[in-house]
């Protein structure tokens, strides 16, 4: 018998709870709780497979690992095309091994880095004429226009669009308060998105800075905002996730107290 959604959720569950680290990323949950029907799910209770649209993911519970069933479920797998993606959330070494051995190519790393909310620096001042505040209804069109166009070679966040920014929003994490806003007139010029995970844990979820507004120091204005909000509603500690080679932004991030242990490093693998 096919794998439920329920049994999907629950095996990653369960792996995150004894990794520390989830194996399935936030837009994979989304799709499984909202669209299930465009999940391909195979495998049994020891691990599954799962594929949604050019995306892989293989997850094996703990106390099966070691015995080859990582391989066992990509060759289940249905037809996937060269360029196909998979992550290890988390520089796996057997994640490693298995993609070099199938013919799968290393091609992105995404950096978690973390701070303790204790000793942050203070906001800077907000330059005149610029305006800012929490999220409110009405936002939606800007918050798009300056997402798509600060990421627009970003494969996940760029393509973010009004539905998938619903979805979001309906999430119980959110709070308009919580996505900082800077203003110029009627123009959207940089956001800061944050997320609190937990009573002690919280994200720099997403910043963006509309890239007409470069380097008028917008960016490190809504991240510290969003960092005081943070410690503002309680959390202790704050983490981010980052692309290992945007240096511009892990200079700013590390200029800000962040730093990165090895472990935090999860990997992009594309099949060639």
């Amino acid at each position: 018998m096919a794998l439920s959604v329920e049994q999907v959720l629950d095996i990653a569950k369960a792996t995150e709870a004894y990794d520390g680290v989830a194996p399935l990323d936030e837009a994979t949950l989304l799709t499984l709780r909202n669209r299930p029907e465009d999940a391909t799910i195979w495998g049994d209770v020891r691990g599954f497979g799962l594929l949604i649209g050019t995306e892989l993911s293989l997850v094996v519970l703990t106390q099966h690992r070691g015995v080859g069933l990582g391989r066992q479920l990509l060759l289940r797998a249905p037809s996937l095309p060269a360029g196909t993606t998979a992550w290890s959330h988390g520089d796996n070494p057997a994640a490693a091994a298995l993609a070099t051995r199938q013919g799968w190519e290393r091609t992105r790393e995404l950096w978690v880095m973390r701070r303790p909310v204790a000793g942050l620096p203070p906001a800077p001042e907000t330059p005149e004429g610029i305006l800012v505040r929490g999220f409110e209804p009405g936002d939606e069109a800007e918050l798009l226009r300056v997402n798509a166009a600060a990421f627009a070679h970003h494969p996940e966040q760029g393509s973010l669009d009004e539905a998938g920014l619903r979805e979001r929003m309906s999430e119980p994490w959110f709070h308009a308060s919580g996505l900082i806003t800077a203003w110029e007139g009627e123009k959207l010029l940089a956001f800061h998105w944050t997320k609190r995970h937990s009573e002690t844990e919280g994200e720099v979820y997403v910043v963006g800075v509309d890239p007409s507004a470069q380097g008028r120091g917008l960016g490190r204005l809504v991240t510290l905002l969003g960092l005081h909000h943070l410690a503002a509603v309680g959390v202790e500690r704050i983490h981010l996730y980052v692309e290992g080679d945007n240096t511009p932004a892990v200079r700013l991030y590390e200029g800000l107290g962040f730093t990165r242990a090895a472990a935090d490093t999860h990997v992009q693998y594309t099949r060639s």
